[in-house]
């Protein structure tokens, strides 16, 4: 039976997992307190880094139904919790791990499914969200403007040939209608005087 503590502990990380898109499993051997106080401070605005026991975290993953670290958790394992942005959170520990070769990105789990290593790497390779959400709406204005200029294109047509008809009756029958229109009402004026 587990201690009142490590049964806190065990809560706790069952919680961080639920509350949390995505889940990063990391190993920092030899980086020091000052290195991980870096990532964690990095890492704050899209989740928290943890640094747990592997029996207590594999129970905590268990209770959450996270299977993605079965097999991976051994020697010193972090987990950076990731409740913002994965994309963001990714390349900061892309980033990190550049910089700092000691730590090693070994797997994790978005929205429940496993991510290998490499896939978190492409995934760090994404542009950020504001940028594709930046972009899908300039794409979308352009189709817009498409179809806008698809939609006036017959009206500007039409009134460009009804100018041009226009333009030909004055230029041909228009105005030898209007003499003989002119003729018709002179002679019909002169009748009735």
């Amino acid at each position: 039976m587990a201690t009142p503590a490590k049964q806190a502990a065990i809560a706790e990380l069952s919680e961080k997992f639920r509350g949390s898109g995505a889940a990063v499993l990391t190993e920092y051997r030899g980086l020091s307190v000052a290195q991980l106080s870096e990532l964690r401070s990095q890492l704050r605005p899209n989740g928290s880094y943890a640094v747990a026991k592997n029996t207590l975290t594999e129970l905590a993953a268990k209770d959450a139904g996270v299977t993605a670290f079965d097999g991976q958790l051994v020697g010193p394992s972090a987990i950076a919790f990731i409740t913002g942005d994965p994309v963001e959170a990714a390349k900061v520990l892309r980033d990190f791990a550049k910089a700092n070769p000691l730590l090693v990105i070994k797997g994790g789990v978005l929205d429940g499914k496993p991510l290998t290593a490499e896939e978190i790497t492409k995934l760090a390779d994404l542009e950020s969200r504001e940028v594709l959400l930046a972009k899908a709406a300039g794409a979308m204005k352009g189709k817009l403007n498409q179809a806008v200029s698809l939609f006036a294109a017959p009206l500007s047509q039409t009134a460009r040939v009804i100018d041009a008809l226009r333009a030909k009756v004055e230029e041909t029958g228009g105005a030898a209608a209007a003499p003989a229109e002119a003729t018709q009402d002179v002679a019909e004026g002169g009748d009735e005087a």
